[in-house]
C-alpha cells in the first residue's frame, strides 16, 4: 500500500481519519464539501510534502460525491497513483489513464465510487510558466503517456520517503531544490501530450451541471417539501428524462436517491450538534414525516440509529453544519 512505511517527520505531515466526523475540518478549510457513499467503510488518508516552490498531497480517498471550489493561481496537477482509480468529472468518467490539471479557479464535481489512490502537486505562483496550462479557469483532462505516467509516480513516492526518513535534507535548500527540479522536469514529460477533446466543457455537460445545481438550491430552499420528479421538472422547464439524466450523469446515482441522501446527510448533521432536539423534529425538518421509514433508511445509510447519533452528539458535541 502507498502509506506503508511512510511515518510522520518533520517534513512530511501524515494523517489518517477513521471516520467521517473527524474528516469534516479537513474539508471546511479547503472549501470542499462531500457526500460520503459507504460511511461503514470510510478510511481516509493524506500525506503532505513542501519542496520550495510546490506541495504534494497524497491522498487516500473514498466512496463520495465531492463539490469543491479550487483556487489556483500556480495551477495543479492530479493523477492517480494505482491503475484501478474509478472517478466521474463534471459527468466524464475518468480511469488511471488520465490527469487533470487546473490554473486559476474553478467549481468542480466528481463521484468517486470507490477509494481512490491520487496526488496532488499544488504550485506556486512564482514558479515560471512552463507552458503547462493553455486555459486559465478550466480543469482540463488529459490522456497521460504511460511512462511519464510510471516515472512521476515513483518519483513521488520517493520524494514521501525521503521526507519520511530523512526528513534535515529538506532543511538543504539545495537538496529540496534538486527534488523539485525533478519533479518539474517530470511534469514536462507528462505534458508533453496532445490535450483531450473538451469534453467536460460541452454545452451538454454545463447544463447538467447547472441543473443538478439549481436541485440543491431548491433541496436547501424547500428541506421540509415532499419534492416530486414531475413537480421539479416543471419548475426548471426541463423533461423528467432531462432531469433524471442530469443527476445521473454528474452525481452517478437517480434523483430520488440523491435527493433522500442529501437530507440524510442535513438530518445527521443537526443530530450531531445534540442540545434540546429530538429525532422526530430532526427528521421532520427534513422531509421525513415516515420515522419508520426514515429511521430505516438512516440505519442503512450509517449503520446506526438516528438516536445513537444523537445521543452522541449530546455527549461529544460536534463541528458538523
Amino acid at each position: 500500500m502507498l502509506f506503508d512505511g511512510l511515518a510522520p517527520s518533520s517534513a512530511l505531515q501524515l494523517i489518517g481519519f477513521a471516520d467521517v466526523d473527524a474528516f469534516w475540518p479537513i474539508e471546511s478549510m479547503e472549501d470542499a464539501r462531500s457526500i460520503p457513499l459507504d460511511v461503514p467503510n470510510f478510511a481516509a488518508a493524506r500525506a503532505v510534502v513542501s519542496l520550495p516552490a510546490c506541495r504534494i498531497v497524497l491522498t487516500r480517498s473514498f466512496a463520495r460525491i465531492l463539490d469543491t471550489a479550487y483556487r489556483m493561481p500556480g495551477g495543479m496537477v492530479i493523477l492517480s497513483m494505482t491503475d484501478d482509480l474509478q472517478v466521474n468529472s463534471k459527468g466524464m468518467d475518468l480511469d488511471a489513464r488520465f490527469f487533470v490539471a487546473l490554473r486559476g479557479n474553478d467549481e468542480c464535481h466528481f463521484v468517486e465510487p470507490q477509494t481512490n489512490h491520487h496526488a496532488m502537486i499544488i504550485l506556486s505562483p512564482g514558479l515560471r510558466d512552463r507552458g503547462w496550462f493553455d486555459r486559465a479557469d478550466d480543469l482540463r483532462a488529459y490522456v497521460a503517456n504511460r511512462p511519464a505516467l510510471l516515472h512521476i509516480r515513483q518519483l513521488l513516492l520517493d520524494i514521501l520517503r525521503t521526507a519520511s526518513m530523512q526528513p534535515l535534507l529538506f532543511e538543504t535548500t539545495e537538496v529540496a531544490g534538486h527534488l523539485q527540479e525533478g519533479l518539474l522536469l517530470a511534469l514536462d514529460d507528462l505534458f508533453r501530450i496532445d490535450p483531450l477533446p473538451d469534453r467536460s466543457a460541452s454545452v451538454q455537460g454545463e447544463r447538467s451541471i447547472k441543473l443538478v445545481q439549481r436541485i440543491d438550491d431548491y433541496v436547501a430552499a424547500h428541506p421540509t417539501a415532499p419534492i416530486y420528479t414531475a413537480d421539479l421538472a416543471g419548475e426548471f422547464g426541463v423533461s423528467i428524462r432531462t432531469l433524471g439524466g442530469a443527476v445521473s450523469k454528474v452525481r452517478g446515482m437517480s434523483l430520488h436517491h440523491y435527493i433522500r441522501l442529501k437530507r440524510l446527510w442535513a438530518t445527521r448533521a443537526r443530530l450531531l450538534k445534540g442540545g434540546g432536539a429530538t429525532v422526530a423534529s430532526c427528521a421532520r425538518a427534513q422531509g421525513f414525516h415516515h420515522l419508520g421509514e426514515f429511521a430505516a433508511a438512516y440505519r442503512a445509510t450509517f449503520r446506526e440509529s438516528p438516536s445513537d447519533t444523537l445521543a452522541r452528539g449530546r455527549h461529544t458535541g460536534s463541528p458538523a453544519d
